[in-house]
């Protein structure tokens, strides 16, 4: 659950508002016309309508009774609601995270908030990424789950600063979070800040932490049509990774599918293809990492 941005309280309005639209039985008058089915859609505080329109078929004239009608009105009141608080949650958020922006451009620190579904292999790709880095330059990490410190430790043992941040119920770390952290850590000038988000594709989306790109990480273990399924973090984003190509001959998934479809949502997206366990693609990951510096 999300106690921060409300998703769990979308969904479980957007069930009970199906609920209602099919248990009623109410008085009938055939009459043929379109039968149009109404989904309601949640991104950013808006409420966006989606119509689906099928064949020809009867449909039913309905009479709402008052007792229905009221409990109509007040649930449209409560969604209602739920949307201006997400706008004033998210507003605020953004103005932390254009305070972060600032401090960070200041110090000449490239920002990437890395994002992924869990288990994609984002701190292993990290880890590695330190391996090599922080050789050439300062690096530093924040890294968020909803619990334990055990991706912490091992990024640790890079011997790279690295400060943990749990969320609980949280699904998304927000840029309050990342502005406190910061201020924890000894961030070095001219380096790179590693930020590790939560692994979910939704949520994250949404919430900018002042960072100079999102990457979203994806496995080809996932499938080719994640893109798709996801469209608003792989918009969202600048880079997409697709890792653990080393077992693409072990499962059904197809590279350039997948960047047709990264594509489709986002026709400016970098992509990467690489492998932790053979190498295969990291050197094309650290020169655009380097080149980062000299944006």
């Amino acid at each position: 659950m999300c106690i921060t941005c409300g998703c769990e309280s979308h969904r479980s309005s957007m069930g009970e508002n199906q609920n209602h639209e099919h248990e009623h039985h109410h008085e009938q008058h055939t009459h043929h016309e379109p039968q149009v089915i109404h989904h309601h859609y949640y991104h950013n505080g808006d409420v966006h309508h989606h119509y689906h329109i099928t064949a020809q078929e009867p449909i039913a004239k309905t009479f709402i009774p008052a007792d229905v009608q009221n409990h109509h009105d007040k649930h449209n009141d409560n969604q209602q609601r739920l949307v201006e608080i997400e706008q004033h949650v998210l507003a605020k958020n953004d103005h932390i995270a254009e305070h972060n922006r600032q401090h960070f451009a200041e110090r000449h620190i490239v920002a990437l908030n890395l994002v992924s579904s869990p288990g994609s292999g984002k701190t292993t790709l990290l880890t590695q990424t330190l391996g090599y880095l922080s050789t050439k330059c300062p690096c530093a990490v924040i890294e968020g789950d909803q619990q334990t410190s055990n991706d912490a430790e091992r990024i640790a043992q890079t011997g790279v600063p690295v400060i943990q941040v749990n969320t609980g119920k949280g699904c998304h770390l927000d840029a309050d979070m990342v502005h406190k952290a910061a201020h924890q850590l000894t961030l070095p000038d001219n380096g790179f800040l590693f930020i590790e988000n939560v692994g979910n594709l939704v949520c994250p989306a949404s919430f900018d932490l002042g960072e100079k790109l999102k990457v979203v990480v994806m496995s080809v273990t996932e499938g080719d049509d994640k893109p798709l399924k996801y469209p608003h973090m792989f918009a969202a984003a600048g880079l997409m990774i697709i890792n653990k190509v080393d077992l693409i001959n072990y499962v059904n998934f197809d590279i350039q599918q997948c960047i047709i479809n990264a594509r489709k949502i986002n026709p400016n997206l970098a992509i990467i293809s690489l492998s932790c366990v053979s190498g295969e693609g990291l050197s094309d990951w650290f020169e655009w990492l380097e080149a980062q510096q000299c944006v």
